[in-house]
């Protein structure tokens, strides 16, 4: 039989989710699969059980919300032989899961994983630390870390909302920076980076219609608004997927970047968890080692290859 390491976070998803991976090794057995049971006790483990499992593992399946699957990706990237990597998405909010494809019943979810598809994908990497899909710096993005758990297992998607709202009385924070990207290079006062590689943003869906997550790129966004009212116009004219072209904004497609700050600003958000840090200086870039099993459901839209690595996982 081959060999499947699940990383789950215990404290994600709601206790039909932990019913539900609970039976995720009776359903492997079915697909031929041997399981080891492989559970998150604080932040970080899932990085370390990862770079600590033996090389003859087939399948190394995450379940969790974002931070988790990002763990894992950051742990398989420690590892000399990587790991064929998969996510079962748990948690509030699952902006990759989603992207990819999975609907919220875990029983269907295992059975689109294990009918998928091989694909290589982009981690994008800042100052070498991987992310799956958005790092980001500026006033009130800090919500996806800091919501307190009791407000997200009350409430949901609206705990974030309700937080947010409460850290909108705050002062918009501006930064003093410089950046370098394809060539250009600019300076000026910014509230907001963003560097994504998703369609997918808390909750919020299309904001970019032609991501792809095996083209070498990632969506570049610098925002110049220095008030609320601003910020309110151009959030709202993202959401309705006019991301392109807006006064305000500064938007790039690249896959080398770099921005200075005039002073070490606070800690980035990566996949919904802080990154904290010492550093006036980022750069960002892509590695290309991780190969992910995924659903068919979302590959056209979302690969420009179609070519598969593995129809299954031999």
């Amino acid at each position: 039989m081959k060999k499947c390491a699940i990383v789950f976070n215990p404290e994600s998803g709601k206790p039909k989710d932990k019913k539900d991976i609970k039976n995720l090794p009776s359903i492997l057995e079915v697909n031929e699969y041997e399981t080891i049971m492989c559970p998150t006790k604080a932040p970080k483990d899932a990085i370390n059980i990862i770079r600590d499992l033996p090389d003859d593992i087939d399948l190394v399946i995450c379940c969790g919300g974002d931070g988790t699957l990002n763990e894992g990706i950051q742990g398989n990237l420690l590892r000399k032989k990587k790991l064929l990597m998969a996510h079962l998405p748990l948690g509030t909010v699952n902006d990759v899961g989603t992207m990819y494809g999975f609907t919220r019943n875990m029983t269907v979810n295992s059975q689109m994983l294990i009918n998928g598809s091989v694909r290589n994908i982009d981690v994008c990497l800042i100052n070498d630390k991987s992310f799956v899909y958005v790092a980001c710096v500026g006033s009130y993005v800090d919500v996806s870390y800091n919501t307190p758990r009791n407000l997200k297992k009350k409430y949901g998607r609206l705990g974030y909302i309700f937080n947010a709202l409460g850290e909108f009385k705050d002062k918009v924070k501006l930064f003093d920076l410089t950046y370098e990207v394809d060539g250009v290079k600019k300076n000026g006062t910014y509230s907001f980076v963003f560097v994504t590689n998703t369609c997918r943003i808390g909750g919020f869906d299309n904001i970019y219609k032609d991501v792809k997550l095996d083209d070498n790129m990632f969506e570049v966004v610098l925002c110049t608004a220095k008030t609320k009212a601003e910020l309110l116009v151009i959030g709202s004219k993202i959401l309705a997927g006019q991301i392109k072209n807006m006064p305000g904004l500064e938007v790039y497609k690249t896959n080398n970047f770099k921005v200075t700050f005039k002073e070490v600003p606070p800690s980035w958000v990566i996949d919904g968890e802080e990154y904290k840090h010492d550093s006036k200086e980022f750069v960002f870039s892509i590695n290309k080692e991780i190969n992910m099993l995924l659903p068919k459901k979302n590959i056209v839209k979302l690969f420009s290859s179609l070519e598969e690595i593995s129809d299954k996982v031999d």
